[in-house]
């Protein structure tokens, strides 16, 4: 008899997820989600920590990437990157002021606020930079190079790990 009731509530589950859409999509209960979507030829690669951009890809997105490759190792630093470009450690914006002005989109660092107003709005077609008060990270080719959420939280490191964007500005530089 106790059976019945545990099918019965299974079932039920079961038809509200399939009539409610339940998906694999870029949005868990309504928050919006960052997700890798691994596309050969036009995703920028995870292999041994260190990013690998497709041929193809512009060549600015091939001085990003070997940008965000140097970033690699280093740890956290609160305010890193931004009092000297060249430094020891980098937080989240200071890593990704970095990345844009090794390879040419920024003239100095700009923090998380400053961010928000960065480049072009909306995401871009090779970079997006996710920005809000309080942290900043960006994609490459949809690679994500961050300094926290669900990662070691112990420096820059390239991801393929989801993250809720919910609340973040989306700019890109022009062309990219």
């Amino acid at each position: 008899m106790r059976f019945l009731p545990l099918c019965f509530l299974g079932a039920l589950a079961l038809a509200t997820c399939l009539l409610s859409g339940c998906s694999a999509s870029a949005v868990v209960w309504g928050e919006k989600t960052y997700r890798y979507q691994l596309d050969y030829g036009q995703s920028v690669i995870l292999r041994n920590g260190y990013a690998i951009a497709p041929r193809h890809a512009p060549a600015a997105v091939h001085r990003i990437v070997a940008a965000g490759n140097r970033l690699q190792g280093r740890p956290y630093k609160y305010g890193g990157g931004h009092a000297r470009v060249e430094d020891n450690g980098y937080d989240c914006s200071g890593s990704v002021s970095y990345v844009l002005i090794k390879s040419g989109y920024l003239k100095s660092p700009m923090s998380s606020k400053g961010l928000k107003r960065y480049g072009s709005r909306g995401s871009g077609d090779w970079i997006t930079i996710y920005a809000r008060d309080g942290h900043a990270f960006m994609t490459v080719g949809g690679l994500r190079l961050d300094t926290g959420y669900r990662g070691s939280g112990s420096g820059p490191a390239w991801t393929t790990r989801s993250r809720p964007i919910s609340g973040y500005t989306l700019r890109h530089p022009a062309g990219l």
